[in-house]
């Protein structure tokens, strides 16, 4: 499972930078700037909780490793909803899609998710074997 979270965040990782550099370069051209400022809101949160992925995959082995596993699951899963989302609402108001209000609370619940990845990582790290 570490080499698992190590490989996604390195995924993720390029991800984000290539969904940055189409938002500072090409979508800027097509959207307004509060489409454009969502977007960036979701390749931001992306690339940061990439680095939480990598903090994940490092506390292998220091952690308790059941509760660094549904860390690393939530952390995925976050992103996955959260950044997802807001992807999804940027494509569909450059798309002038309507209709497509079912997409907002989902954003929420992958932060929800963020949120919960965080206590997970917290709490694999108390109960873990490093010493104080």
């Amino acid at each position: 499972m570490q080499k698992n979270f190590f490989m996604l965040a390195a995924l993720i990782g390029a991800l984000a930078v290539a969904l940055g550099a189409f938002g500072a370069h090409g979508l800027k051209r097509v959207a307004s700037e509060d489409v454009v400022a969502v977007f960036e809101t979701g390749v931001r949160y992306q690339f940061y909780h990439v680095f939480a992925l990598l903090a994940t995959a490092l506390s292998f082995g220091y952690g308790n490793e059941r509760l660094l596993k549904w860390a690393g699951r939530f952390f995925l899963l976050g992103i996955l909803l959260f950044s997802g989302s807001l992807y999804l609402i940027t494509l569909f108001k450059v798309q002038g899609v309507e209709g497509m209000s079912w997409i907002g609370p989902v954003t929420p619940l992958g932060g929800v998710c963020l949120i919960a990845a965080w206590v997970l990582l917290f709490s694999a790290i108390a109960k873990g074997k490093l010493k104080k």
